[in-house]
């Protein structure tokens, strides 16, 4: 039996029908794929959370459903959460459901900064950040979008030198911000990017996730469903049968498998506001990645739809 994304949004199915269809979601955290920081040799689980839609400001009900998504997301081994000033509340919910939780010691948190004002703009920025996050110190600090790069990683590296930063970066999801974005991972020291690719934009496999691999840099994954358009591409379509060789049960997990299945990506960030978002997305995190010649296959899948 297949099922999409989209049947997973109509019909509701939660947990005990992954199970019932022998997904592999439910398998234990010590058998989560990891892959290696380049930087460090700290290894991260390939599934992480993006937070652009947690930024419900102080609505009880909304948190309380994202408080059961984080809930499941640590109970089945995710560390890495990403988020941004920019989200809107998303910080500062964060904040309070992680705090309420009791989980901020398990988690690897990641946020951003995008202020265009020099030096002292950045580092109130990443103070009001940790405020928010209720934490002394973050595991990632990334520039967002390239915006003023060139103040923000001094800054970025003052935090890292202190001890309240253990990793850099900077971040975009925008192609026609490739160009610059390749001069600065070619330029500056980085541990990690953060970069748009999917099956359906694989514009970064040209040259900014090679070079990323030849300089030692970390790479996180957005937008590996392509903002969701993808899955209208598919639509009702049953999975091939040759996808389950490497582990998928749906198309979400197809979708992951294969971004993360690039050699040079270390984990990927899909958002996840419902329980039955985190358990289809944490099947990915299980089984195995697919091969060159497997990627390649799933290429020719998907142009030929």
């Amino acid at each position: 039996m297949t099922i999409t994304r989209r049947e997973f949004n109509k019909a509701g199915l939660g947990a005990l029908s992954l199970a019932a269809i022998g997904g592999n979601a439910f398998a234990g955290p010590e058998h989560m794929i990891r892959k290696a920081v380049p930087s460090s040799g700290e290894e991260l689980p390939i599934i992480g959370l993006g937070t652009n839609r947690y930024g419900v400001g102080d609505d009880a009900e909304k948190r309380a459903v994202l408080r059961a998504a984080l809930e499941r997301f640590h109970s089945l081994g995710g560390t890495v959460i990403d988020t941004a000033p920019m989200y809107r509340s998303s910080e500062a919910v964060l904040g309070d459901l992680i705090a309420d939780l009791g989980i901020r010691d398990d988690l690897f948190i990641a946020t951003k900064v995008d202020k265009d004002g020099g030096g002292a703009a950045t580092h109130a920025q990443v103070e009001e950040s940790m405020r928010r996050l209720h934490t002394h110190e973050l595991e990632l600090l990334q520039v967002h979008n390239l915006i003023a790069w060139k103040e923000a990683l001094p800054v970025l590296r003052e935090w890292k030198q202190e001890g309240k930063v253990r990793y850099i970066g900077i971040t975009t999801s925008r192609a026609r911000q490739y160009e610059e974005f390749e001069k600065v991972i070619a330029r500056e020291k980085l541990d990690f990017i953060q970069i748009n690719y999917s099956l359906e934009q694989r514009e970064a496999a040209e040259r900014i996730l090679p070079l990323a691999a030849d300089r030692g840099v970390g790479v996180i994954i957005n937008r590996a469903f392509g903002g969701g358009r993808i899955f209208e591409k598919v639509g009702a379509l049953p999975l091939p049968d040759w996808a389950r060789e490497f582990g998928c049960e749906s198309w979400a997990q197809f979708l992951l498998k294969y971004a993360i299945g690039h050699p040079a990506a270390t984990l990927s960030i899909p958002g996840m506001t419902k329980l039955r978002h985190v358990d289809d997305n944490f099947g990915a995190a299980h089984g195995r990645l697919p091969s060159a010649d497997e990627r390649k296959r799933q290429e020719a899948f998907f142009d030929a739809l």
